[in-house]
């Protein structure tokens, strides 16, 4: 076995493989970008390499400077992680005749995999099911329309060398063909390095179904059942789970023994995940192979009992698997969430600055611990007061839960969402809330144009379901009643003045644009050694019983009786509604901003005047941290509705901004190559 391994990577996957080597007494080098000089997985493993500036074509995708990181700190093997240089099958090659032990699959596997086009044929060959679609590299954006309109709309655009959701569009007339085609070859070159393009039919009502491989070097290969995958955002999986609440145990042997046939034709070792479209009659079609870890491994983990992780190590060291595909358990049902640094309120637009609070709910289960079930785990690579940068990709953090069924694990997730303390950057925790309690998703009733069809017009406020959205509002009058009864004990007050607490109070919830709604609340039975009271609105009732501290965000108790965890600060993410004064509670994804006040002081308040916002109509705005890539405009040109206007780069995906008015260009406010702010105008119309 290895004494010393080192991490090609960063963030979560880095810090994930550092923990699994430290459970089997391997030491573990880290590599860092300057931008990661701080971070997480640099200050868990046992030693760290700096590989350059932070752009990852300058250290993270540098071969060289990762080989002679190994050399310097006497590494026996590299894991690759996810990402990045995993699935570089000239890197895999380069490592092993170095003398190094590349912890993944052999150069040779990587390469006949890595290659959509070539894997197909392959696929083919092996017996797997293939979607129809055009194989060969398309030259030009007019061709790909003309091939397109043979296999007819909608197809599926695709970088060959791609993945993550990068180099991957969907077009359903020749408009979207054409720029489809010439974003993904961007994407693609920019991203990976090759920027061939192919095209196959799109597959429509799709789901997005993935078989877990282990294979080792002594011919042995097995199925860990499957993953489902078809919770996405433009291709992007948000929620994953497993097993699938969709495929029947007859269609799972058949894909899991179709991926065994292909890993088994490559002379596949290590870890690897073969993805499936599959039809809503269960025909499965094969998507594409994944010659690494994958981000939702951990699902697979929970149902299992396996340390994948442990086990790509142990088979890059020679050792034979140590199970068979009849011992492979399928217990319980596991849920995982992306947590990723966006605003999903601004059209999901990425979020990156310093994570003033992160503070995720706590770990019942642990990776060392494979007999413990029904827990909820945190793979990140972030800590509090870390950074989030604009130069890698968004994810924050994975939520992982384990239930004896999939209803326990949805209740689970929700629970551990609400105790997820991130400040200081927008997050997608309120989406993931919200797609948790949709009855559809509920009722496993949902393919990979979920999000499209169900959030068509955006993310809003609104689309957050809660089952008692009073329930907000109650809590926000306890926890005021409660700031008020420690004001009420400050020493030193003059006799006979004494600061009172009534039990009426108006509840002002603040919404957009100064408009607000009042509700009348009464605080009753307030005890301060049990931390408990009675709210009533209207004809409802609740009673609250909670220990927590006041100032903490988080807040766990009971209410009725039923045990529930939520947030509330005073003043929220920098004042709530710029009010500092306010209460931001969140629980269920819903937000709710509020003032407390006594009646006569909500009365007093309707009078207040109400500043708007300036108006900046006349402005495109950089709506996200990123580097300006392209201007589309100048100065005195006339730009239709719809028009691209400029282009900006953040998180290795392009942003364009349209036009959304016709106009006429006044000024051309921001450079190409310019690092741009939140808000900063970039062009501004007459």
């Amino acid at each position: 076995m290895f004494t010393k391994i080192l991490i090609a990577n960063r963030g979560e996957i880095a810090c994930r493989v550092i923990l699994t080597a430290r459970k089997m007494g391997i030491k573990t080098v880290a590599v860092y970008s300057d931008a990661d000089k701080e971070a997480r997985h640099v200050a868990l493993a046992d030693e760290a390499v700096h590989i350059g500036p932070a752009p990852s074509r300058d250290s993270y995708l540098q071969a060289d400077k990762i080989i002679a990181a190994c050399k310097a700190t006497g590494a026996q093997a590299v894991h690759p992680g996810y990402g990045f240089l995993s699935e570089n099958a000239g890197f895999a090659k380069r490592v092993e005749e170095e003398g190094i032990v590349f912890i993944g699959p052999k150069h040779y596997s990587i390469a006949a995999m890595g290659d959509k086009i070539e894997s197909k044929k392959l696929a083919g060959a092996a017996g797997v099911n293939c979607i129809p679609g055009v194989n060969d590299a398309i030259e030009t954006a007019e061709r790909a329309v003309e091939i397109a309109q043979g296999i007819r709309y909608p197809v599926m655009i695709k970088a060959s060398a791609g993945g993550g959701g990068k180099g991957l569009r969907v077009a359903f007339n020749d408009k979207e063909a054409f720029e489809g085609f010439t974003s993904c070859r961007n994407e693609a070159r920019n991203s990976f390095g090759d920027d061939r393009v192919f095209i196959e039919k799109f597959v429509e009502e799709p789901r997005h179904i993935e078989i877990q491989l282990l294979g080792d070097s002594h011919g042995n290969v097995i199925y860990l059942n499957e993953r489902e995958c078809s919770i996405q955002r433009r291709h992007q999986k948000v929620i994953e789970e497993a097993p699938s609440p969709f495929i029947t145990d007859a269609t799972r042997k058949a894909m899991g023994e179709q991926a065994v046939q292909l890993a088994k034709a490559v002379k596949y070792q290590s870890a690897g995940t073969v993805e499936f479209v599959v039809g809503k009659d269960q025909s499965f079609y094969f998507l594409e192979m994944n010659t690494r870890l994958q981000v939702e491994h951990p699902v697979t983990e929970c149902i299992t009992g396996l340390d994948l992780v442990e086990l790509m190590i142990r088979v890059a060291a020679g050792e034979a698997l140590p199970l068979t595909q009849a011992e492979v358990k399928r217990n319980g049902w596991a849920i995982e969430c992306r947590i990723n640094a966006e605003d999903p309120f601004r059209n999901f637009l990425p979020s990156t600055g310093r994570l003033v609070r992160f503070q995720p709910p706590k770990e019942t289960m642990f990776a060392s611990d494979t007999d413990h079930w029904q827990g909820v785990r945190v793979d990140t690579g972030v800590q509090d007061g870390g950074e989030i940068p604009m130069f890698y990709d968004s994810m924050i953090a994975k939520l992982i839960v384990h239930g004896t069924d999939r209803l326990d694990a949805i209740a689970k997730m929700r629970e551990a969402l609400n105790g997820f303390v991130i400040r200081g950057v927008s997050s997608n925790i309120p989406f993931q809330s919200a797609l948790l309690a949709h009855p559809k998703f509920v009722a496993g009733d949902f393919n990979t144009g979920f999000i499209a069809e169900n959030y068509a017009a955006g993310f809003h406020a609104e689309d957050v379901l809660h089952d008692d959205p009073d329930f907000l509002v109650a809590l926000a009058a306890f926890v005021h009643r409660r700031y008020l009864q420690r004001a009420s004990g400050i020493s030193g007050q003059v006799a006979g003045h004494e600061f009172e607490v009534g039990e009426a109070f108006t509840v002002v919830s603040l919404g957009a644009g100064g408009k607000t709604a009042q509700t009348p609340v009464t605080v009753v039975d307030f005890q301060e050694k049990t931390g408990s009271s009675a709210v009533s609105i209207s004809t409802r009732s609740y009673q609250f019983c909670s220990g927590a501290r006041l100032g903490t965000a988080r807040i766990h108790g009971t209410c009725n009786g039923t045990p529930f965890t939520a947030q509330v600060e005073r003043g929220g993410v920098g004042g709530a509604n710029k009010n500092p004064l306010a209460l931001r509670v969140n629980h269920n994804g819903r937000q709710l901003d509020a003032l407390v006040l006594t009646p006569r002081a909500a009365e007093l308040y309707t009078l207040m005047p109400f500043k708007a916002a300036p108006d900046m109509s006349r402005f495109v705005l950089s709506p996200m941290p990123g580097l300006l890539v392209e201007v589309a405009v100048v100065a005195g040109q006339k730009v239709q509705a719809g028009e691209r206007v400029a282009v900006i780069e953040a998180m290795k995906m392009e942003n364009v901004l349209f036009a959304i008015n016709d106009g006429v260009v006044d000024a051309v406010l921001a450079t190409k190559g310019e690092s741009l702010s939140v808000d900063q105008p970039i062009v501004r119309f007459l």
